[in-house]
């Protein structure tokens, strides 16, 4: 879209049925110059979608016509853009449910409109466009008889099955790529994007990618886990 350099433009989906919590949300987003539209329900949200993305998606899981993770899956399966569960949930299993598929923060209601338009923001800045000097940069990488594409976030098995990671996925995997055979600590594998240090969530992400290499009988044990101190990409990187 074409408002995604002015992030303050940034059009925001609230899926949300409580009336109440969605003029919340809406209030708090109109204050800081977010435009928005609001979606009672999950149904209208993934018609909306045969139209038009927005810059950002807020995502109950209480929907009164579907549970908001099949929502979930079905947005990943087919778009990319921002993702934040805003729910009553606080199930540990349901934040890491979330994460899993795809989701890129989740915030337990009731919470403090500084906290929903940092998270927001926050979320807003891992998709704006790589700057020209990166974009500049060398687009494929090869290692361990695996390709990804830097530009497609394409990744392409040693035999050719190919399929296409989420933004979260391949900033991770560059990450790796970009400094193969060094030990990463969480805090810079979470570099620029504003989530604490205590956050785990970067754990779940690490496990989700090995999940892609583990997929057809192909093993993930070249990203290994340093106890106490991060992750490493055990493999030789050739870039092109």
């Amino acid at each position: 879209m074409s408002d995604r350099a002015q992030p303050g433009q940034a059009l925001i989906h609230v899926v949300e049925d409580d009336a109440a919590v969605a003029r919340l949300i809406t209030g708090t987003l109109e204050r800081f110059g977010y435009r928005h539209a609001v979606f009672p329900t999950g149904g209208e949200f993934l018609r909306q979608l045969r139209m038009q993305s927005p810059d950002l998606a807020i995502l109950d899981l209480g929907l009164p016509d579907m549970d908001g993770m099949e929502v979930l899956q079905q947005v990943r399966g087919r778009h990319r853009f921002g993702l934040l569960i805003a729910t009553g949930r606080d199930d540990t299993h349901d934040r890491v449910m979330g994460l899993e598929l795809g989701a890129d923060d989740y915030v337990v209601k009731p919470f403090e409109p500084r906290e929903l338009i940092a998270r927001v923001r926050s979320i807003l800045r891992r998709y704006q466009p790589e700057p020209a000097a990166c974009a500049q940069s060398p687009g494929v990488a090869c290692f361990a008889g695996w390709t990804f594409e830097r530009g497609t976030h394409r990744l392409v098995s040693p035999e050719g099955v190919e399929e296409t990671l989420s933004l979260a996925e391949s900033q991770l995997l560059i990450a790796f790529l970009e400094r193969p055979n060094q030990i990463l600590s969480r805090e810079q594998l979470l570099a620029g994007r504003d989530v604490s240090a205590l956050d785990r969530s970067i754990d779940l992400r690490v496990s989700r990618l090995r999940k892609r290499f583990e997929q057809g009988g192909h093993s993930g044990k070249f990203i290994k886990t340093v106890y106490g101190a991060g992750y490493l990409l055990a493999a030789t990187v050739t870039w092109r």
